[in-house]
């Protein structure tokens, strides 16, 4: 795909936001594209303010805002109509909170894993490695207020309970590494049976295509599900698992602590795993494993072993293999983008059904300023992994009121002002960086709250009237 491409979508992007409210997003999620799937649905909604093209982009906006609260998404909404002539809506939050609810998930997982896909589709070859297509996978979890329903949806921390700490989501995300955009999650309670990241892992690999290169910590590389990929015509680069040993005397050698070896199929089959899919399994994989021994200073780990399918020691050399690995790296900073950046990590829906779609519509909004930073990266002839994210969110939000209230003339200017900015704010070449995980300010001395809200209130009062 040419350069120009890139740059001509996010024009569009820009001059369709002059005679819709929201983000800077209408010609990707048009009108017309919305209400055909929410037609496939069968959902049907009346004419009103909140419609839900409206409610949807006032959504995104306020994933995407600093303060993430209700009442600034609507006064941007109150004000927006206030300009254009139109009859004012309510100050108050109470009907943009109820659209929300009416706002189907599905639409939301749908419309993530289609900007993910144009996004991976689009992606130049010199953004991949080898022409090929490699994925991310890694897990976190999520907070959220502590409500009946939320705690007995997901559950909390096994030293939690009662009022003490706040409920747990556990999510699994799959990445591309060429563009940063999320390609599918999946969504499952903190504690209970199947809720641990193999087993929503398990349930991603639907979302995988033949020909893929999936990058993955040591927790996934377990021989089932090496096996079931492999069957796809997925690749894999793991970290071995550390309760399987390697002994580099035995098997093909290609190298220095670098052989081919055959794991065997295990005899019990994992919970996850039907047994009509198990039986189906060959009995041997001839996996390749690599010993990366790391001298930088500083790091944590001095040596690991690379387990992969990818056999053929001359179209991957063991150096190509440890740089690979290397970039496994880039889930956990898209996470943290995610995250700290955009504030995920503290959720503030009161109902497991919102939690879900406040989840998704942090991730459609990711996905949308991706695409942004990817024409940036192109324009410039950059990799978009060295842009900034934070820069570009910021950017964003600082330009997004100005091109909303500009003229038709101005929004070209804008446009090329916010690729030209989005692409000066460049990640810092920073080789084997190695920062302590640690503050320097220290948290303010309160003692942690150990009781309800009600039971601490009525002790301040006894103490006060003793």
């Amino acid at each position: 795909m040419s350069h120009g491409r890139f740059v001509r979508r996010l024009l569009e992007l820009k001059q369709g936001t002059g005679r819709m409210p929201g983000l800077p997003f209408s010609e990707v999620l048009t009108e017309e594209r919305i209400a055909a799937m929410l037609a496939e649905w069968g959902v049907l909604y009346r004419e009103r303010i909140y419609t839900p093209c409206v409610t949807l982009w006032m959504f995104l906006g306020q994933v995407l805002s600093p303060d993430h609260s209700c009442r600034e998404v609507v006064a941007r909404l109150l004000a927006f109509r206030t300009v254009r002539g139109l009859s004012p809506c309510s100050a108050g939050t109470g009907s943009y909170c109820e659209a929300r609810e009416r706002l189907p998930r599905e639409l939301l997982r749908q419309l993530v894993r289609q900007t993910g896909r144009e996004l991976r589709e689009q992606a130049l070859d010199a953004w991949r490695l080898h022409g090929r297509r490699i994925l991310l996978m890694d897990g976190s979890t999520v907070s959220m207020p502590d409500t009946r329903q939320n705690a007995a949806a997901f559950g909390k921390a096994e030293n939690q309970y009662g009022p003490v700490g706040f409920p747990l989501a556990r999510i699994v995300v799959l990445l591309c590494l060429a563009t940063g955009a999320v390609l599918e999650m999946a969504i499952g309670p903190y504690r209970g049976k199947k809720s641990g990241e193999l087993s929503l892992f398990r349930a991603l690999q639907e979302a995988l295509e033949r020909g893929d290169l999936l990058l993955g910590d040591r927790l996934f590389c377990s021989w089932c599900d090496i096996a079931g990929l492999r069957e796809r015509g997925v690749d894999v680069v793991f970290r071995q698992n550390a309760q399987r040993s390697s002994d580099f005397r035995r098997g093909r050698k290609l190298g220095r602590e670098d052989h081919l070896v055959a794991w065997h199929k295990p005899h019990r089959r994992p919970d996850g795993i039907s047994e009509e899919a198990f039986a189906a399994l060959p009995a041997t994989l001839l996996l390749r494993e690599v010993r990366v021994r790391v001298g930088i200073p500083g790091f944590r780990v001095r040596s690991l072993i690379v387990v992969t399918t990818l056999t053929d020691p001359h179209a991957f050399t063991a150096r190509d293999l440890a740089n690979l690995y290397r970039q496994r790296w880039h889930a956990e900073v898209d996470l943290r983008s995610i995250k700290d950046v955009m504030q995920m990590d503290v959720l503030r829906c009161q109902s497991p059904e919102m939690v879900c779609k406040e989840l998704w519509a942090h991730l459609l909004a990711y996905n949308l300023l991706r695409g942004v930073m990817c024409a940036a990266a192109a324009e410039r002839d950059l990799l978009p992994r060295q842009v900034s994210f934070k820069g570009a969110l910021q950017l964003f939000n600082v330009f997004h009121q100005y091109i909303l209230v500009s003229s038709p003339e101005q929004l070209t200017a804008l446009s090329n002002a916010l690729l030209a900015a989005v692409a000066q704010h460049r990640v810092a070449n920073r080789p084997n960086r190695c920062e302590p995980r640690k503050r320097k300010r220290a948290a303010k001395a309160y003692p942690r709250l150990k009781h309800s809200r009600e039971q601490e209130r009525n002790l301040c009062h006894q103490n006060r009237i003793r």
